[in-house]
């Protein structure tokens, strides 16, 4: 759980920090189709530092094998998918967008296993 709450936290802190880059210090070095690819990134890479925080929160409640996956599933989809958006929106180059759908694919595997982990806790008397 500590570990999925540390990678969530700084991937959030990390998320703003490239938001704000691009909202403030990108815009005027490149175009609009790149800063928005950047933006794209930063976006993405927030909602998986809050979906490691549900990670924490199942992992924490018993999730077990398939929390970890997931969790794990996010961090490589963040590097994969926003990593490389990154990479285009400051170079404009190409050379990893083939990466790109390899990132969401991770993204997507992470929401299942989640969505495993979710169902296989127990119920409690008020959930």
């Amino acid at each position: 759980m500590k570990l999925w709450l540390t990678i969530g936290a700084l991937s959030g802190f990390l998320s703003v920090a490239l938001g704000a880059f691009a909202a403030h210090g990108l815009q005027a070095r490149v175009g609009p189709a790149e800063l928005a690819v950047f933006e794209t990134g930063a976006r993405y890479q927030m909602y998986h530092a809050l979906a490691l925080l549900a990670v924490a929160w199942v992992a924490a409640q018993g999730g077990g094998a398939a929390a970890t996956f997931a969790g794990w599933a996010f961090v490589a989809g963040t590097i994969l998918f926003s990593g490389s958006l990154y990479y285009l929106g400051l170079t404009g180059s190409r050379a990893l967008v083939m990466i790109t759908p390899v990132g969401g694919v991770a993204f997507l595997a992470g929401w299942i296993a989640l969505a495993v982990a979710a169902s296989s806790l127990r119920a409690t008397p008020a959930g």
